[in-house]
């Protein structure tokens, strides 16, 4: 008897679909693509790029810790991994602030940032929104190679939907996040994370402060960003 209950297969077949129109122009714009099907195959993908010798620097991402990256860049004895991300037992950070920044700045002269992206246009379009900037500015400039884990529920229409996928989904979320996981107890008080929703605060601790478009690489930096387009659900 069929299974009308699972779509698995369906949502597949239209994830994929969706991937290959990304892909298609993440190339024109001289960036990589690459469609893979599941968390495992992304996993071994990624750690493929990533060659022995070389220092490694990560931004925050769910779906990161997901596709089981972070324990195995820490495992790995040939990298020289920085984290600035690394948390104690509790959740809590396990450096000061002063000390994480010193360790988000080593990612420009790094030669591999793995990292994730809040959202994707269908035209190639790497949409990401951050209060501090050490997630987004390894984007731009600095480190060698940059590789983008990001789940295709993240596929976005055109920029408008990705914005607002951003504010709407990500951003509360995330603030829940760091308040509940992290013990950031100065984020009690966005609206968004009272909420659920953005209101374009101008809240002190507000966590949508640089808002950033990655539209393509000049010709000098063509396959300087990898993007692995997982066909789960992955990240927030």
């Amino acid at each position: 008897m069929v299974d009308e209950s699972d779509l698995s297969r369906e949502t597949k077949w239209f994830y994929e679909e969706r991937a290959r129109v990304v892909i298609r122009h993440l190339l024109k714009k001289n960036m990589n693509g690459r469609y893979v099907s599941d968390r495992k195959e992304a996993l071994s993908t990624v750690m493929s790029m990533i060659p022995d010798g070389v220092a490694v620097c990560r931004g925050d991402s769910v779906s990161l810790e997901q596709i089981g990256v972070i324990d195995e860049l820490r495992k790995r004895t040939q990298i020289e991994f920085i984290d600035g991300q690394a948390k104690k037992e509790d959740g809590s950070y396990a450096v000061d602030a002063e000390e994480r920044d010193a360790l988000y700045r080593q990612a420009f002269t790094a030669d591999v940032f793995v990292t994730g992206t809040n959202a994707i246009t269908l035209d190639g379009k790497l949409v990401n929104i951050d209060g501090h900037g050490c997630r987004v500015a390894p984007l731009i400039f600095g480190p060698k190679k940059v590789v983008v884990v990001v789940g295709a529920n993240k596929i976005a229409r055109d920029l408008d939907e990705a914005l607002e996928r951003v504010r709407q989904i990500a951003a509360p979320i995330n603030a829940q996040r760091h308040y509940i996981k992290h013990h950031l107890e100065d984020l009690a008080g966005l609206p968004c994370q009272r909420t659920g929703k953005c209101i374009d605060c101008l809240h002190e601790y507000r966590i949508c402060r640089a808002t950033v478009i990655i539209d393509g690489s000049m010709p000098r930096f063509k396959g300087r960003i990898n993007v692995v387009l997982v066909g789960e659900q992955l990240g927030i």
